[in-house]
């Protein structure tokens, strides 16, 4: 891969996650934008977008942020977009229980 094709393939994917964020979030920091362009790999990038795109909350997308670059550990409950807002929500037969 050319590295024209690869610096572009970075910024799309930087711009992919800082979108998400927003629509799952709210506003994104400037320094959380910095951050993310400080990011050169596509891979690290890619599971930032599925973080962020499965967190249950923002403070689980910044926990994976700050982990190593290699890490990809997307499991359990805090990666069920849900999970917030089905918490403390009882439900039986599909509906809340009174």
């Amino acid at each position: 891969m050319f590295s024209f094709e690869s610096d572009t393939m970075l910024v799309d994917d930087r711009e992919d996650l800082i979108a998400v964020l927003r629509m799952r979030f709210g506003d994104v920091s400037g320094e959380l934008i910095e951050q993310i362009y400080q990011i050169d790999d596509m891979n690290t990038l890619q599971r930032l977008i599925l973080a962020a795109a499965n967190a249950a909350n923002f403070n689980v997308f910044n926990h994976e942020l700050q982990t190593e670059e290699n890490s990809f550990r997307l499991l359990g409950e805090n990666f069920n977009p849900l999970r917030d807002f089905l918490k403390g929500r009882e439900t039986e037969n599909g509906e809340e229980k009174e």
